[in-house]
């Protein structure tokens, strides 16, 4: 088929590699403009747009969706469909019904269940115990339209923000080119999602990993999980912010205030929440890389009743 893409980050690059490889016309890829990076406050091109280079298809990247400039360059593309892979922009409905077989969209969760910007994370963090990825024929809502095949990715007990997002990554592509495969030969039948309330998952930002440790331990690993490797969970210790990377749950009972640090051991140590405990075993304070619990305590006085938060 004859196809435009448009994608931005990382989660997008395996869709748009797979389009290739299984012989689409890709005639131009639309990625958001690039954005200052780093120290030096550099301009770098979002991924997306290094793999498209890489393959000397056109890239462009317009500031604004609803001002002609990209129905425009739409028009002389003449794409059959386009393939909307996490790219950041609300396409206007001239856009959404120009191209054939319209807007095919891969979104990273089993719809209608947590629409919106982060539905990897949150499955996470709801504890959610699978998720998947869904194709779907974009309208004007948001994450709305009518579903067309989905693949369920079941979530494993250790599972990380960064672990599913590169499962959902591989699995979105292989979907991809089965929904348009599909389309083309007219064997799948568009779904409703219908009206009924769903999860939604909220953009993502560095607050949401405050923890709270009046929530129970099992509630405070999923954070810690869903939010790793970033924005990553934290909280406070002796003036410093500690970002927590890896912990479990301890369901020992204690009556110690939540928050506070009840057992101290050679490769661990124990945190009261509001339910069970928390152990931690991987962390990281300001100026330091991430480090084991041992190797903290190795170099650093963490005493009994402390507080942390």
């Amino acid at each position: 088929m004859r196809v435009v893409f448009m994608g931005t980050p990382e989660f997008a690059v395996p869709s748009l590699e797979q389009l290739i490889k299984d012989g689409h016309e890709v005639v131009g890829v639309f990625a958001q403009p690039d954005k200052p990076k780093g120290r030096g406050y550099k301009l770098a091109a979002p991924p997306v747009k290094e793999a498209a280079l890489a393959h000397n298809i056109p890239v462009y990247q317009p500031v604004k969706m609803r001002d002609g400039e990209a129905l425009s360059i739409l028009k002389e593309l003449n794409p059959e469909v386009i393939v909307v892979v996490a790219y950041g922009k609300i396409l206007p409905k001239e856009i959404l019904e120009y191209p054939k077989y319209g807007c095919i969209n891969i979104h990273a969760s089993l719809l209608p269940k947590l629409r919106g910007a982060a539905p990897i994370q949150w499955s996470i963090i709801n504890g959610f115990e699978k998720t998947g990825v869904t194709s779907m024929q974009m309208d004007e809502g948001l994450d709305t339209g009518d579903m067309l095949t989905k693949v369920v990715v079941p979530l494993e007990k250790d599972e990380t923000g960064g672990s599913l997002f590169d499962k959902l990554s591989v699995a979105g592509a292989k979907l991809c080119v089965e929904t348009l495969k599909a389309l083309q030969e007219g064997t799948v039948t568009p779904i409703p999602q219908g009206d009924s309330p769903t999860s939604y998952a909220k953009m993502l930002d560095k607050q949401l990993g405050n923890i709270d440790w009046n929530k129970s331990a099992v509630e405070i690993e999923r954070l810690i999980r869903g939010l790793t490797p970033w924005p990553s969970a934290y909280t406070n210790w002796q003036d410093k912010v500690m970002k927590i990377w890896d912990a479990f749950v301890c369901d020992e009972a204690n009556s110690a205030e939540p928050g506070t640090i009840v057992k101290v051991e050679k490769d661990a140590f124990y945190v009261q929440t509001g339910k069970g405990l928390l152990v931690v075993r991987e962390l990281q304070i300001p100026g330091k890389k991430p480090m084991d619990a041992g190797a903290f305590l190795r170099g650093y006085q963490i005493k009994e009743s402390e507080m942390l938060g």
